[in-house]
C-alpha cells in the first residue's frame, strides 16, 4: 500500500478541517516499514541449523564402531571408531551449515522475514517508532501540550494514535478506539486517505471538546503527512 498524491492531499485537507475547530495540533506520520528485522533471519537460520543432528538421526544415520572380535585389534578398532565419529561430526556439520545458509537466505526474502517475524515483535517496533517521530517532530512542545500522532506502518499493517500528556491526564485511553477502528477500516478497504482523515475528524472531536479553538490559535505544526522510506 502507498499513499498517492491525491491522498496526500486529501489527509493535509482533513487536517487543517480538524485543525480549525480546537487548539490541537495533529499530525500524520506514514512508515512503508518500521525495521529491517535483521534479527528474524538469523534466529531462524539458527534454530533450524540446530536441528542438524536430529534430522540425521531420523534419517537412520548412525556411527558403528568395529567389533573386536571380527579381528581387529584394540588399536585399531580405537582409531577406525575414532574416525568415524569424526566424519560423523563432520557431516553433521555440514548439515548445520548448509540448513543455516538455506534457511537465512529464505527468511531474508522481505515477505518471508515479514510473516516469520513474531506479530508481538513487530508491534514494539511499530510502537518504538511512532514514539520516536512523536519527539522528532516536536509534538511534545505545542503550546498547551496537545499534540497527537497518527502513525501507520504499511508492511505490518499496524497503527498508533499517541495523545501528549495535556490531552493524555483529561481522557481515557479507550477514548482513542474510535479513531483507531477507522483508521484500520479504510486501511483494510484499501482507502488509506479515507481512513486517515476519518481518524483525523474523530481525534479533532475529542479534542474540540476540551481544547476548542480560540481566536489566537496558531497553527504550531505543519499540516502535512510525512512518509518514511523503507529501512
Amino acid at each position: 500500500m502507498t499513499l498517492t498524491p491525491s491522498d496526500v492531499s486529501a489527509i493535509q485537507a482533513a487536517v487543517r478541517e480538524a485543525e480549525a475547530r480546537t487548539t490541537g495540533e495533529i499530525y500524520c506520520v506514514v512508515a512503508e516499514e518500521s525495521s529491517d528485522y535483521g534479527e528474524t533471519p538469523l534466529a531462524w537460520a539458527a534454530g533450524v541449523a540446530l536441528l542438524g543432528p536430529a534430522i540425521l538421526l531420523l534419517a537412520g544415520v548412525h556411527v558403528s564402531a568395529p567389533d573386536l572380535l571380527g579381528g581387529w585389534s584394540a588399536v585399531q578398532a580405537g582409531a577406525l571408531a575414532e574416525r568415524a565419529a569424526r566424519d560423523a561430526l563432520l557431516g553433521a556439520v555440514m548439515l548445520q551449515a548448509v540448513l543455516f545458509a538455506a534457511t537465512f537466505l529464505l527468511a531474508s526474502i522481505p515477505a518471508v522475514r515479514r510473516v516469520l517475524t513474531p506479530r508481538p515483535f513487530k508491534r514494539e517496533r511499530v510502537r518504538r517508532l511512532a514514539q520516536a517521530q512523536f519527539l522528532a517532530k516536536n509534538l511534545h512542545q505545542t503550546r498547551e501540550r496537545t499534540g497527537v500522532l497518527i502513525f501507520v506502518s504499511f508492511a505490518e499493517h499496524m497503527a498508533e494514535i499517541i495523545a501528549d500528556e495535556g490531552i493524555a491526564s483529561q481522557v481515557e485511553p479507550g477514548v482513542w478506539d474510535r479513531a483507531m477502528a477507522a483508521l484500520v477500516a479504510g486501511l483494510k478497504r484499501g482507502e488509506p486517505a479515507a481512513g486517515f482523515a476519518a481518524a483525523v475528524g474523530l481525534c479533532a472531536d475529542i479534542l474540540a471538546e476540551r481544547f476548542p479553538a480560540r481566536t489566537d490559535n496558531p497553527n504550531e505544526l505543519p499540516d502535512m503527512v510525512v512518509i518514511l522510506p523503507r529501512v
